[in-house]
């Protein structure tokens, strides 16, 4: 089994990534997904989530309300730094399970929105970054899904920096051009992944 952890900034196009990945074969666990898991109506990690951030944190259908919570712990380092302590450990947990279930030689993509954040990188065989300027995250969240300019700079200066994300990376994946070229490179990685995983003619590392 070859483990693979993959991330991006916000607006790097991570997610499509991602998505090219399974579609050629990896085994795909996303780590956002997991974490709306954990903390589902009726688990334990709602239950927890509630008991440190109040009932208030609640729909009236007693699911979690994103909203309120993000506007509890965004911009409040140590609020948000509980919150990862209920939903981090349960998400890993969980990785760790679907991991044990994959085929045997197979390649893991554990995609992990934070995982430079979270000093995960050494966890992995491969660490793949996918990479664009902050001019072009910039214009993607204002122009692309709306989000005011303000607000777009402050989740940007949010996360760990471009410089800290590519001094990480085993495989780079410029996703800064149209999405003919993000397919060609893709590509390109995922015939080093199998190389590095034993599938190809060359299995050196």
């Amino acid at each position: 089994m070859l483990r693979v952890g993959l991330t991006g900034g916000i607006g790097a196009g991570k997610s499509s990534v991602s998505a090219r990945l399974a579609e050629r074969g990896a085994v795909v666990i996303d780590s956002d997904v997991l974490a709306r898991e954990v903390v589902a109506k009726g688990t334990e990690g709602l239950a927890e989530v509630v008991t440190e951030f109040g009932v208030g944190v609640l729909t009236a259908e007693g699911e979690l309300d994103r909203p309120a919570l993000g506007q509890i712990v965004f911009g409040d380092a140590a609020a948000r730094r509980r919150l990862e302590a209920i939903i981090h450990p349960r998400v890993r947990a969980r990785a760790a399970e679907i991991e044990a279930a994959a085929p045997a030689g197979a390649i893991v993509v554990h995609d992990i929105p934070l995982l430079v954040e979270t000093g995960q990188a050494d966890r992995f065989d491969v660490v793949v970054i996918v990479d664009v300027p902050v001019d072009v995250q910039l214009e993607r969240l204002t122009a692309q899904r709306g989000m005011p300019d303000t607000e777009a700079k402050q989740r940007i200066a949010s996360q760990a920096s471009r410089e800290d994300r590519l001094a990480v990376a085993s495989l780079v994946v410029d996703n800064s051009g149209p999405l003919g070229d993000l397919d060609r490179r893709v590509d390109e990685v995922w015939a080093e992944l199998e190389r590095r995983a034993g599938h190809g003619p060359d299995t050196k590392r």
